[in-house]
């Protein structure tokens, strides 16, 4: 039985906390639901009700694996939707069609734009598919890729519009159309294709016509081992209630694959995983006239994306393909993976409706949409049986847009000089001061010396403090040879600077030594990868790059598709790109990680026109800096200054407050708060005007400045990795203009009631990269400074030895709390010493402290529940950390206060001293 109910109690101690909608199914709750409309509150209201108001720890309906599956915030427009609540650490995602291409909803005559919730996503029968065929718990181990911690997770996979949109169009389309056909499914990076993926084969595993029969006989899946092994075998298990429906083909030797395989296909399997260097035995079997599997029908869906080490599949590939079909492959494209599959299906799909493709890309060739795509009418363009386009991913969060600073070096160059050129008298107070980064010179095309000389400087200037000390990049070369000789340049160039950098180099196979002569008939010495990277000593070099002090990785052919490396920031190219190539290997640069808001691209050999053409076909907004200069940013500075919603020693005093050591986000929000004020009393009174009728004028100005808030962060991120500026308030205008940019994002004259933006993500993720930054520079200095001796006097010897004796007491009575919890004991006392002071600060514990004894303040009800409001409000970047806090018994928990001196601090009587 489904029901809907309105205004459901979801705090058993408070009747008016109420939940708009909630879902239910046999009387379990399914859905919660919070409208808005934009015409009196928004979608971010309804988030940050979710955030702040919607405690699961009070309540059993907003329990993750208790309560709810699902929350969604709707307005008219727009919808999000979570599966687990957090407090302010709660993470949304959009639930939306896309428009134009990009995020959000197109505009529907006669309708509200987020009526297909009701119409497709709440239909009876499309509701229970989804609680029954798609909705899984998905375990993983992640490891953060800025401390290197690995913890595992499980979290509940509701899946988003598009991939359940795509996953029903696929089963819709295989049932009537039956096996024979090809669908392509363009999903850019960031759509979750894993997901889709998994869905998908389930679905199509037991998918049966409208007669009843059986459309495939079984499905094989294409895609990297570690999907298959992991993600995919957790997936499908819990989708299923039957044993053996899923065999991945990963282990053992080529014959042993190969019989595998054919014991799979034979018994009927519903679900086999192969990668793409196994697959060919899969296809030679079910192609086989006569054989055994004649007469059975197959599914075969491919995972394009899934290979950092390009051309692979060819050899086996090649080995089955007839010499006519087989020509155009190269190993050493890497397009070629692509192009192998391509010509495969085009061999086998349609002989004898046997067989169909199912593929997954996020880059499809042109040949690609020939071969997989369909006509909509049947004349007109090849297009995707599904898209989920670059733009969309961009605008909703997933992927960053790798071209925001793509710069060639002759562009860098000609802006340098254009800066040199202007004259040391000049007028412009942006000029004063201001030096190059990179000491631009003529580059001979193979002087890899001179090349490398550039990129150290822009990686020490801009690129290394980025990501908290932990930024990496990738250089890209043209060869084998090309690589190694750069991999000895940078050896060279990093050991006579003394720099504290790692390189490592990717490459297939063997060469000779490309800077040995040898004479006439004597061997030429080879190289290889293991050799090149000796301190590999058998480990994967993709896992090891991934390592703490880890910082540049030089390739060739290799690591240019499929590779997943969040902390990559910067990318040198010295290699001709064009095409697919081009947009497959700068983005490796878009992976997420918190905190990564800017990636670089410095080109020394592309056109950049070429490269905004080639991205164009996948995101048709792409666009590359043209050349500038820094009057752009002086012009914008002067716009922001002479509109007066802030000053400059608001700016300052920001500043101060932001890079404070271990400062807290209160520190610095009134400093915000009332440039925002300024902002919203100006907007409000523009929109009222004199006569009642809106100030157009006075709008337009105010969104004028909101427009370049955004526009002169981008350029300072441009203009910085070009040039270090001599006056640093341009450094701290821009992370000023980025959050009151960021607050004022909603104000739009599409908007009648606009809000501010809450930003907390964004300092929370600020502070979290600060603190790994000063622990990057105290290992820094600490190395540096080995062998020095300290100061020695008896004075200061005692005052540091009584420090020491209480650091370790306290950290003795805080691990008393946090036994069993794998944390350093840096995140343990920075919690306790700062939620403390907070708490310190409270009005009505103060007041509680004073009108009672230490033993009539633990046992009160006020105290307690005041605590648990105060952690509930607390955020911090270790989940484990908060999670493990807010499950303690009530009265462990005052008890840790006391211990930590909360009642004495309350009462301003003297304590020892927290150290940090």
């Amino acid at each position: 039985m489904l029901r809907v109910v309105e205004e459901v109690r979801y705090n058993p101690t408070d009747e008016t906390a109420r939940l708009d909608l909630v879902l239910f199914i046999n009387g379990l709750p399914i859905a919660t639901i919070e409208l808005k409309s934009e015409y009196t509150q928004t979608l971010q209201d309804a988030i940050n009700q979710y955030r702040t108001d919607r405690n699961p720890t009070t309540s059993p309906l907003l329990q993750e694996n208790r309560g709810a599956l699902v929350h969604f915030a709707l307005s008219q427009d727009e919808i999000a939707m979570t599966t687990k609540l957090a407090g302010k650490a709660t993470s949304f995602l959009p639930f939306n069609r896309g428009a134009n291409g990009g995020a959000g909803n197109p505009i529907i005559n006669g309708k509200l734009a987020t009526s297909y919730f009701w119409e497709e996503i709440l239909d009876p029968n499309t509701w229970i598919t989804i609680l029954t065929k798609f909705i899984y718990t998905n375990h993983q181990k992640i490891t953060d890729p800025l401390t290197g911690k690995t913890t595992s997770l499980s979290h509940i996979r509701f899946p988003r519009y598009h991939q359940w949109r795509a996953v029903t169009k696929l089963v819709q389309a295989a049932r009537t159309e039956g096996a024979g056909h090809k669908y392509l499914v363009q999903h850019s990076a960031g759509s979750g294709k894993t997901d889709s993926i998994a869905w998908t084969a389930h679905r199509l595993s037991n998918l049966h016509t409208p007669d009843g029969e059986r459309v495939f006989d079984s499905v094989i899946v294409i895609a990297d081992r570690q999907v298959l092994d992991q993600q995919l075998q957790d997936a499908i298990d819990q989708l299923v209630t039957t044993a053996g429906t899923f065999q991945p083909i990963t282990r053992g030797s080529g014959d042993s694959k190969s019989k595998q395989l054919v014991e799979a296909l034979t018994t009927g399997v519903p679900i086999i995983g192969v990668t793409l260097q196994t697959f060919p035995f899969a296809l030679a079997e079910m192609t086989k006239e006569g054989g055994q599997l004649a007469g059975k029908h197959f599914a075969i869906i491919a995972d394009e994306a899934h290979s950092s080490q390009s051309g692979k599949a060819t050899d086996s590939i090649k080995e089955m393909l007839n010499t006519e079909i087989d020509a155009g492959i190269e190993e050493s494209d890497p397009e070629a993976d692509q192009v192998a599959l391509t010509k495969m299906a085009q061999r086998v799909v349609g002989e004898g409706h046997q067989v169909s493709f199912f593929a997954f890309t996020a880059t499809p060739k042109a040949k690609t949409l020939e071969v997989f795509g369909r006509r909509a009418d049947g004349t007109g363009p090849h297009q995707p049986f599904d898209l989920y386009p670059m733009k969309q991913a961009i605008e909703e969060g997933f992927i960053l847009d790798v071209l925001k600073n793509y710069t060639t070096y002759q562009m860098a160059a000609k802006i340098a000089q254009k800066n040199e050129d202007s004259g040391a008298d000049e007028e412009i107070d942006i000029r004063k001061g201001t030096k190059s980064l990179i000491n631009f010179v003529e580059l001979h095309p193979t002087n890899v010396a001179s090349k490398v000389a550039v990129i150290l400087e822009h990686f020490e200037g801009r690129v290394k403090q980025e990501l908290g000390g932990k930024a990496k990049a990738m250089v890209v070369t043209s060869s084998r040879a090309a690589a190694v000789r750069y991999q000895r340049a940078f050896e060279k160039a990093i050991a006579e600077k003394g720099l504290p950098l790692k390189t490592l180099v990717a490459f297939s196979g063997e060469l000779p030594d490309p800077d040995l002569e040898v004479l006439p008939g004597v061997d030429t010495p080879t190289v290889t990868e293991a050799s090149m990277n000796p301190d590999l000593k058998g480990r994967n070099l993709a896992e090891v790059f991934n390592q703490d002090g880890q910082h540049i990785l030089i390739v060739a052919n290799k690591y240019q598709t499929g590779f997943d490396q969040p902390l990559l920031v910067a990318m040198y190219v010295d290699k001709e790109l064009s095409g697919i190539t081009a947009v497959q290997t700068l983005s490796r640069l878009n992976r997420r990680a918190d905190g990564k808001e800017n990636t670089y691209i410095l080109d020394f050999v592309n056109d950049p026109e070429q490269i905004r053409a080639a991205f164009a076909e996948y995101y048709e907004d792409a666009r590359i800096e043209t050349e500038s200069d820094l009057d752009l940013v002086a012009k914008q500075v002067d716009k922001l200054d002479a509109a007066v919603i802030y000053n400059r020693t608001d700016v300052e005093q920001f500043w101060e407050k932001w890079v404070a050591p271990g400062a807290r986000q209160a520190s610095f929000d009134s400093l915000i708060s009332i440039p925002v004020q300024r902002f919203v009393t100006r907007w409000r009174a523009a929109q009222e005007g004199v006569d009642g009728s809106a100030d157009r004028a006075a709008l337009e100005v105010l969104l004028e400045f909101r427009s370049t808030l955004a526009q002169y962060v981008k350029s300072y991120a441009f203009f910085s990795q070009i040039f270090n500026f001599g006056d640093p308030y341009y450094e701290k205008l821009s992370a000023f203009a980025d959050l009151l940019g960021r607050k004022l994002r909603r104000f739009t004259l599409d908007e009648v009631s606009p809000e501010v933006v809450n930003v907390d993500d964004i300092v929370l993720t600020h502070y979290r990269l600060e603190k790994l930054r000063e622990e990057e520079d105290l290992k820094l200095s600490s190395s540096q400074a080995a062998g020095l001796q300290g100061m020695t006097e008896a004075g200061l010897a005692s005052i540091q030895e009584r420090e020491r004796k209480a650091r370790s007491e306290l950290i003795e009575k805080i691990n008393k709390y946090f036994h069993g919890l794998d944390l350093s004991d840096e995140h343990q006392v920075g919690f306790a010493t700062t939620f403390v002071a907070e708490a310190a600060k409270d009005a009505g514990l103060k007041q509680s402290a004073m009108a009672n004894t230490k033993v009539d303040f633990y046992h009160s009800k006020n105290v307690r529940s005041g605590l648990a409001n105060k952690l509930w409000d607390y955020s911090s970047d270790t989940a484990d950390l908060i999670d493990h806090v807010r499950k303690l018994p009530a009265e462990q928990f005052v008890e840790f206060m006391l211990d930590m001196g909360l009642y004495e601090l309350l009462r301003g009587e003297k304590v020892e001293e927290m150290s940090h």
